[in-house]
């Protein structure tokens, strides 16, 4: 377990879109959280699962100049959320297709389908599995895009699911579909919803590694030298 604290911290370090080549350029969530894990300056830092990671650049990117600065808190709980287990693809893929199938456009909803579908049927292969029950987040999901999971039951009757075809492609392709689907749905507050979508992965990912949490406390040095590269803006 960490030592750092889960105090929130009182200062936030200026986050931007993009890659960055070094802090006075900007910084983005990843390129904070390799700072703060001491490695190499990065937006693919090595202490965070790379799909968890892919989540947390796109809502970056994605969520309006005037949030971002509410995802900052978030930053130090990636850190040590790493693990080769496939079926921490499927999980996060999962937390982000069930979150944007029911709001995302007809087109999208399609491919979230198939995605949900795909990442089922990939932890059944895992934890060999006989059943055909989904996860309770799936099923709910499905229920409330009804065509979608129609049309997705007949494609993926006849389009076989590997786990390393799902890690390479489907999974990453369900990341992106999930994030751009909610940024552009007509929801009162996109921005809440990739926020929520960023937080359950992370809470996703922690029950399945079984890390204690690693959320950096105001008067860490660590978050206090983070604040310093950009500048740093209030909470609201």
């Amino acid at each position: 377990m960490s030592g750092f604290r889960t105090d929130a911290p009182v200062a936030l370090p200026v986050l931007s879109r993009g890659k960055h080549r070094s802090a006075r350029k900007g910084a983005c969530f990843m390129e904070f959280a390799s700072y703060l894990a001491g490695e190499r300056w990065s937006d693919h830092p090595s202490c965070t699962h790379p799909l968890l990671a892919a989540v947390a650049r796109l809502v970056n990117d994605t969520v309006s100049d005037d949030y971002r600065p509410r995802l900052a808190p978030m930053i130090p709980s990636v850190i040590g959320l790493n693990s080769d287990d496939p079926r921490l693809d499927a999980r996060v893929a999962l937390r982000a297709a069930t979150t944007a199938l029911p709001v995302a456009s007809a087109e999208r909803q399609r491919v979230l389908a198939v995605a949900v579908l795909a990442a089922e049927r990939v932890l059944k292969q895992l934890d060999h599995r006989t059943d055909q029950r989904m996860t309770d987040r799936s099923i709910v999901a499905m229920a409330k895009a009804p065509d979608a999971a129609r049309w997705a039951r007949g494609f993926a009757a006849e389009e076989p699911t590997t786990v390393k075809g799902f890690q390479r492609y489907a999974a990453p392709t369900a990341v992106r579909t999930s994030v751009e689907g909610i940024a552009q749905a007509c929801i009162p507050d996109p921005d809440q919803v990739l926020h929520d979508v960023l937080a359950g992965a992370i809470e996703d990912a922690r029950a399945f590694v079984d890390r204690g949490h690693t959320a950096v406390h105001h008067d860490d040095p660590r978050w206090v030298a983070a604040c310093g590269l950009t500048g740093t803006v209030e909470p609201r």
